[in-house]
């Protein structure tokens, strides 16, 4: 397998499939599939740095490399390169069966090796696994023909959930050590439904079918993913035929689009929560500024207006889907009392008290537009935000250094439900996640990390959310609805973690 590079240059976004593969532009063969993506790809390791823990790509990771433990569109779990996983009675070791038979994308066979050699490098702290405090939990992995067994250092009640996440995929060991890391950027290889054909770094990814694929074999033998970040040129590759799927466009262009003869859509709630972080400095350490800019959104509105009617209006981090949600917990729109609470700070709309909120443009439906329309709503409490926009990637690495702005929006993935992924990670100060600090937090959320107990465990991050709720430490905003658009000739099953995964694609 190569990674053939091309200057691509003056190329425009829609022209860039067809340029690069020789195909006429409107022309595609019946195994051709071409996508238009919101988002670039940085890395091809996807256990280790930023890209890692990047929900919106692990479309593109789980079309060429395998996680554990798999989840089916519906998010339940599934049998895959583990077939069977477990702890023992007292918790104190885990047991896994491997998958026979199974290729990596050279013909290599896949062993049982790959998997503890995974487990232990993604617990390595050394190899940068933003997750590597969950996966160094357990380690003295022994491997029996196809059984694994490992001791427990400590317990963690969502390692095995972790394995369907982020950072959840089985690298190849032989091929891994023999080619390093640069080598791997260079030619990535898996055991997913799909291997890497071509690749030219913001601008196009080329997939071919997995001839020694252990699953369904894909119904499209090529797959052309398009890197298309403006919102505007991807619903422009969809409706000149460039593209036959795409997603992430505005509700409006989706309702318009869907409209159109050749043209379907698919649109669900999906475990993407929009929010704004508010990071522990400068206005925002203040109670009544957190509060009142809480209370001062009009969220209803927000999914009326700008969304369309699409998605849902949440007051935690947590949707009906996940584990812990409480619908006992809401926080009202109050803009009224939003002023008494600035006022007590010695603010108003003549004396505002200013702050500068960072968000993406056009990386989720509506995302800038929101927070215009928010800051909008907030200017007539007394508070002025000056509006800072980045790209994603700027985000990951702001937050893991901890230098948010006051207020930065961001959409929250957690494909497998639980709490320590959305309210944990997100809100707990030594997260690399996170960057509120507060000890008061802190103490309430470290002993459910280890709680073995799943009543106590779920019933302790329904406090925690509660009292989040209470402190105004974050603002939750809506659970997104994802938009697809494609050709009638594709059939798309969506996924409810987001991701768009063209193995699940076949025409129509």
């Amino acid at each position: 397998m190569t990674i053939n590079r091309r200057d691509l240059l003056g190329f425009g976004a829609a022209a860039i499939g067809a340029a690069t593969l020789g195909l006429p532009r409107a022309a595609k063969a019946a195994d051709e599939l071409t996508i238009a993506y919101n988002v670039n790809l940085p890395s091809w390791d996807p256990t280790t740095g930023p890209s890692a823990v990047n929900p919106t790509i692990q479309g593109l990771y789980q079309s060429v490399f395998d996680q554990f433990i798999p989840q089916k569109p519906d998010l339940s779990f599934t049998p895959g390169l583990l077939t069977e996983w477990g702890w023992n009675d007292d918790r104190t070791k885990v047991t896994m069966t491997v998958r026979d038979g199974v290729k990596w994308h050279d013909g290599s066979p896949f062993t049982a090796e790959d998997v503890v050699w995974s487990l232990q490098r993604a617990g390595d702290e050394k190899t940068g696994n933003p997750i590597q405090f969950v996966w160094k939990n357990v380690n003295n992995f022994k491997i029996d023909g196809n059984k694994i067994t490992g001791d427990v250092v400590q317990f963690d009640p969502v390692y095995f959930k972790w394995m369907s996440f982020l950072t959840g995929y089985i690298m190849p060991k032989a091929y891994y050590e023999k080619v390093g890391a640069e080598g791997f950027e260079n030619a990535p290889i898996g055991t997913g439904p799909y291997l890497v054909d071509k690749f030219e770094r913001n601008a196009f990814l080329r997939l071919k079918a997995n001839p020694h694929y252990w699953g369904t074999k894909p119904a499209f033998e090529n797959v052309t993913i398009k890197f298309v970040a403006d919102a505007a040129s991807r619903v422009a590759e969809i409706e000149s035929g460039s593209s036959q799927v795409t997603l992430e466009i505005p509700y409006e262009e989706y309702d318009r689009l869907i409209a159109k003869d050749g043209l379907a859509g698919s649109i669900k709630n999906v475990s993407d929560i929009g929010m704004i972080f508010f990071n522990d400095i400068e206005a925002t350490l203040d109670k009544n500024v957190r509060q009142a800019a809480v209370m001062a959104v009009d969220k209803e509105l927000l999914v009326k207006r700008l969304l369309r009617g699409y998605g849902k209006p949440i007051a935690t981090l947590e949707t009906p889907e996940y584990a812990a949600f409480d619908p006992s917990i809401k926080v009202e729109h109050n803009p009224e009392k939003a002023k008494e609470l600035l006022a007590a700070s010695g603010y108003s709309p003549k004396k505002p008290v200013k702050f500068t909120i960072q968000t993406t443009k056009g990386f989720k439906p509506k995302d800038y537009e929101m927070i215009q329309a928010i800051v909008g709503m907030w200017r007539k409490v007394g508070i002025e935000a000056n509006i800072e926009v980045y790209e994603i990637a700027k985000h990951y690495e702001l937050r893991a250094a901890d230098k948010l702005a006051p207020a930065a929006f961001y959409n929250w993935g957690n494909a497998i439900g639980d709490p320590t992924t959305s309210t944990g990670f997100a809100m707990y100060g030594p997260s690399p996640h996170s960057v509120w600090d507060s000890k008061d937090l802190i103490d309430m959320i470290n002993p459910l990390w280890g709680e073995k107990d799943e009543a106590k465990r779920i019933a302790g991050w329904k406090a925690v959310d509660k009292y989040i709720a209470e402190q105004a430490y974050v603002l939750p905003l809506i659970q997104y609805a994802q938009p697809i658009v494609h050709s009638k000739k594709v059939n798309v099953v969506q996924h409810v973690s987001g991701a768009l995964l063209p193995a699940l694609m076949t025409p129509a």
